[in-house]
């Protein structure tokens, strides 16, 4: 008589819609894991170590206020360019860093990939979570310098919206995520694209109102600024800190509508390339 196996556990394959949120939270100890891990690794050895998150924006903001504010002139329609730059680099870091990092994370980490099952999107996510604890501290870093402009220097006006700053966040987090999960999918059999996604990143970075106000935008790129899910994003974000921009609600529901389906897509290309991922890395 065959003996009755009881399983702790049946992996089978998995639909490409599939996001089992109950099984993420099983996992969620592997999660912290992940994002402990990506510290160390990043900050280790350094002399300066997790200094670097203040410094960073510090350095590309000085560097745009002298090349861009002095040399360039571009307007930034009277605030103070310290805190105009920073208001754009903080949080568009946070987008570049999720996307740049999401679209490798098969060739990063195929050495534990193809050894031990778990829920492979909960490395994107880690990935997210990290980015978002890094973004956490260059934020207080930005309030810092926000708080001596609004209470000393009385240059500039947050809205009453504030409140929902933490929305644009999240839509900033998902759309990298997004993003990053459908390179990730097509990296894994078109490898040439892990060479051209700094470069595009850093193009991307052009037609969206981070150096410059929309209002200043170049005539000829206007249609792509527009179309680009990130300006509202941004835009929003420096209206409600500093009273810069503007904050049209149509136009952060485009950025939310796009940001959906770009998330959804990902997951579905991610969900199905995992399954035989180990055949093309």
């Amino acid at each position: 008589m065959k003996e009755r196996e009881d399983w702790t556990e049946i992996i089978e394959a998995k639909s490409s819609f599939d996001f089992d949120l109950g099984e993420l939270f099983r996992h969620r100890d592997l999660l912290f894991l992940f994002v402990k891990r990506d510290f160390a690794a990043t900050y280790k050895q350094t002399v300066l170590g997790p200094a670097w998150f203040f410094i960073q924006p510090l350095l590309t903001t000085i560097v745009f206020t002298i090349i861009f504010g002095k040399i360039a002139g571009i307007s930034t329609e009277g605030y103070p360019k310290i805190i105009f730059y920073l208001s754009g680099i903080v949080l568009w870091s946070y987008f570049a860093e999720c996307l740049t990092r999401t679209s490798t994370v098969f060739k990063d980490n195929e050495s534990i990939l193809g050894k031990v099952y778990f829920p492979r999107i909960i490395m994107p996510l880690s990935i997210v979570a990290s980015s978002l604890v890094k973004f956490g501290i260059q934020f207080l870093l930005f309030l810092i310098i926000w708080t001596y402009y609004f209470f000393k220097a009385n240059t500039i006006h947050p809205s009453a919206y504030l409140l929902i700053s933490p929305f644009l966040i999240l839509l900033m987090g998902a759309l990298g995520l997004g993003a990053g999960l459908i390179i990730s999918a097509l990296t894994t059999r078109y490898r040439d694209l892990v060479f051209v996604i700094t470069f595009g990143v850093q193009l991307l970075m052009f037609i969206t109102p981070v150096i410059y106000p929309l209002s200043a935008a170049n005539s000829n790129f206007k249609l792509l600024i527009y179309l680009n899910p990130i300006t509202p994003i941004i835009e929003t974000f420096r209206y409600v800190f500093i009273g810069a921009g503007n904050m049209n609600l149509l136009n952060l529901g485009y950025s939310l509508l796009v940001t959906l389906l770009i998330l959804i897509l990902g997951i579905f290309l991610f969900n199905r390339v995992e399954k035989n991922f180990m055949d093309s890395i």
